[in-house]
């Protein structure tokens, strides 16, 4: 078996080239029922957000901007959840846990730069929300195609530079310890926690881009939704009233999942972390809410309902 260690030819400590995902280790008993729970979930992730994606395009009831932002958030929910579940999968089927210096790096700036894009997506879709209650009579206008395509690349795009950027610094650090991640997959705080030496300005960035990318757009979320809200209840109509709320509520509680997880993970003190509560939030944000979009946008909107139910007709005639 290589190495996971070199050794420097001018200091004696020896620096890590390889780590290993402990993931669930701890449960050795159920290392199959957990494969088992987890594949499941990945084909069940793939298949509900993939028939998002496939309504939002056919059926023409669904060709508006609301729909547009929601094909993109179920695109990036797919590759958001495949930077992290392929790997558990394999590790739990194989029991070979191993991930290169590489390969580690390369899951972690997928992570954090998909992580940043949802973080942007989200809010869009609350500015989507805001300007189609707030100001209906000029929607049209205003979230146009253009504008639909610009604040869809804009949010996919926005995160790349700093993301790549705080991965370099994380994995400039020296690794000369342990190898072992207490994670499922590669993330900041683990790993920050392997490294040799100083690490307060590597935490001191990590919390500032917490801030610019999860803090500022839930800031921004919060704001959008406490206008919409002033403005529903203004509303003469119950069933206005109603509506509204109903287009906004799924928004609200996947913002509530995704951002209350990834905040508590990077804005808490490092000495306030532990393995098994940042695994435990992890979860949330990198496998329950993908997991929970579908049932989420599918379940309480009647249009989505309706153009699965004329898909699925299709396929049965």
């Amino acid at each position: 078996m290589q190495s996971n260690y070199a050794y420097n030819t001018i200091s004696s400590p020896m620096l890590v080239v390889a780590f290993v995902l402990m993931g669930f280790s701890d449960l050795p008993n159920i290392q199959g029922f957990l494969f088992g729970i987890f594949f499941l979930i990945y084909m069940s992730i793939l298949i509900g957000n993939g028939l998002i994606i496939i309504i939002t395009r056919v059926d023409s009831v669904l060709q508006t901007p609301m729909y547009f932002f929601l094909a993109n958030f179920s695109t990036l929910e797919i590759c958001y959840v495949s930077v992290t579940l392929p790997r558990i999968l394999v590790n739990l089927w194989t029991q070979d846990r191993s991930i290169s210096w590489l390969g580690c790096a390369t899951q972690m700036c997928f992570f954090l730069m998909l992580g940043a894009t949802e973080c942007f997506l989200l809010a869009v879709m609350a500015y989507d929300r805001y300007v189609a209650i707030c100001n209906p009579l000029h929607y049209p206008l205003i979230v146009n195609h253009k504008m639909c395509v610009q604040l869809a690349v804009g949010a996919w795009l926005s995160g790349i530079p700093v993301q790549i950027g705080q991965t370099c610094q994380v994995f400039s650090l020296p690794f000369c310890g342990s190898n072992q991640i207490n994670h499922f997959f590669c993330d900041i705080p683990p790993l920050i926690k392997l490294a040799c030496g100083d690490t307060s300005l590597n935490e001191m960035c990590v919390f500032v881009v917490a801030i610019l990318f999860v803090m500022i757009p839930f800031l921004f979320i919060l704001g959008s939704y406490v206008k919409i809200i002033s403005t529903i209840l203004k509303l003469s109509s119950a069933r206005g009233r109603s509506k509204a709320f109903s287009t906004c509520s799924s928004h609200i509680i996947v913002v509530l999942l995704f951002f209350g997880s990834a905040t508590i993970t990077y804005l808490r003190p490092k000495s306030n972390h532990s393995a098994r509560t940042d695994k435990m939030l992890s979860l949330f944000y990198t496998i329950v809410t993908p997991m929970f979009n579908p049932l989420i946008y599918s379940l309480r909107n009647k249009d989505v309902i309706t153009a699965l139910k004329k898909l699925l007709l299709k396929k049965t005639v």
